[in-house]
């Protein structure tokens, strides 16, 4: 994987079958004249969504990943996006069809880290195209894949939307990289289903939303057998983990396998995490900016350290200055990971991906969170933050 500068260049020789369906499609693309144009990819997860996705990166189209589900938020972001086109149906926008019907040699196109590859969407909130690029997607897809240990023999289960952040970059593309068996579990399923999938598929590594951590369950697990699972990667609050714990411990879930994360569609993907759970006890009254946080009776998780090749600071926004350890400020993140910016959006992208410590030329994502660091270990400071559904 060393020395990719595209995403495309880290699928050379990986997964063939997978890779020459991607290839094929990629060509039939490039054929219709759409590289460098956007392009909704509206599936269901699945083998399908996969090749479609890839193939959008071997052509050099801009992927637009996007639940099929018609809806208002849709509609908003077909608004945004102005795609040319959509592999799936999608109301105004002319639907590809054919894709695969033909047998055309597929060429590299001219691509390089700075081409963009990708807009994600966020399930809520403002509807702003995150600029990916292949850079940001060759940084995130290998840090994934060195940070949890993901290998060709590795099962992955995910219950997160595969279409934005985590579970696009850990739940397809890290694993298509080192050739992981993964299985999406589709947003229709239940929270059980996710986790007789990772019984069933013996997965070592297991993505969801907080909302199925805090998922108290309503199906027998007797046949349920979890030994086997060692990274489970989870941005819930202390309370819920606890009693996910003890609900599967029975059933061979291990503590030790907690792997508490944050992540961010701005950052592509993983900015910290670490392995095994820890919970520090804070002043509530302390946990405001500026001010030092002291050991107190609310509980917060230790988010880890940042993954490699990523510095996350935690900021003054007045001074621009880095705060002392324990000190609440805005978390600012910089590296690879951190995307181009937002599709039409360039006094907002400035304000955003463009922040610089006093003194300094790097650029610096303000991801607009609270948080401190404690012993290493980023805490954020919202100690109420709303599930994150799918």
């Amino acid at each position: 994987m060393a020395g990719a500068s595209t995403f495309v260049d880290l699928l050379t020789g990986v997964r063939a079958g997978l890779g020459a369906r991607a290839a094929a499609i990629g060509a039939a693309l490039v054929r219709r004249g759409l590289t460098g144009h956007r392009v909704l990819v509206a599936l269901p997860p699945g083998a399908d969504f996969v090749a479609h996705l890839l193939g959008c990166l071997h052509a050099g189209v801009v992927a637009v990943p996007v639940p099929p589900a018609p809806s208002a938020r849709l509609a908003d972001i077909v608004d945004d996006a102005q795609p040319a086109a959509a592999i799936g149906r999608v109301a105004g926008v002319e639907s590809l069809t054919g894709l695969e019907d033909g047998t055309w040699d597929w060429r590299r196109p001219d691509l390089d880290a700075d081409s963009l590859a990708l807009l994600q969407y966020a399930a809520a909130g403002p509807v702003r195209g995150v600029m990916l690029t292949h850079g940001n997607l060759v940084a995130g897809a290998t840090q994934l894949v060195r940070h949890l240990g993901m290998r060709a023999d590795t099962g992955v289960v995910s219950y997160l939307p595969p279409y934005r952040d985590l579970g696009l970059v850990g739940g397809v593309l890290a694993p298509v990289l080192v050739g992981a068996p993964v299985t999406l579990v589709p947003g229709d399923a239940s929270p059980d289903a996710w986790l007789h999938t990772m019984s069933a598929r013996r997965a070592r590594i297991g993505f969801a939303p907080d909302l199925a951590y805090a998922w108290q369950g309503n199906r027998e697990y007797r046949s349920l057998d979890l030994s086997t699972w060692d990274v489970a990667v989870t941005a819930a609050g202390p309370a819920t983990l606890d009693r996910f714990v003890e609900r599967l411990a029975p059933h061979g879930f291990r503590r030790s396998a907690l792997f508490p994360a944050y992540w961010s569609a701005e950052a592509t993907a993983l900015v910290a995490s670490r392995p095994g759970l820890a919970v520090n006890g804070f002043d509530l009254d302390t946990l405001e900016p500026g001010r030092l946080a002291k050991p107190g009776a609310t509980a917060l998780v230790d988010r880890g350290r940042a993954v490699s090749e990523l510095d996350v600071a935690i900021v003054d926004p007045l001074t621009a200055t880095r705060c002392p350890d324990g000190t609440t400020g805005e978390v600012w993140v910089a590296g690879p990971n951190v995307a181009a910016g937002y599709l039409g959006r360039p006094m907002t992208s400035e304000q955003t991906f463009c922040a610089r410590l006093r003194g300094s030329t790097e650029n610096y994502l303000r991801t607009g969170e609270l948080g401190f660091l404690h012993n290493g270990g980023l805490h954020l400071a919202d100690t109420q933050p709303a599930l994150v559904t799918r």
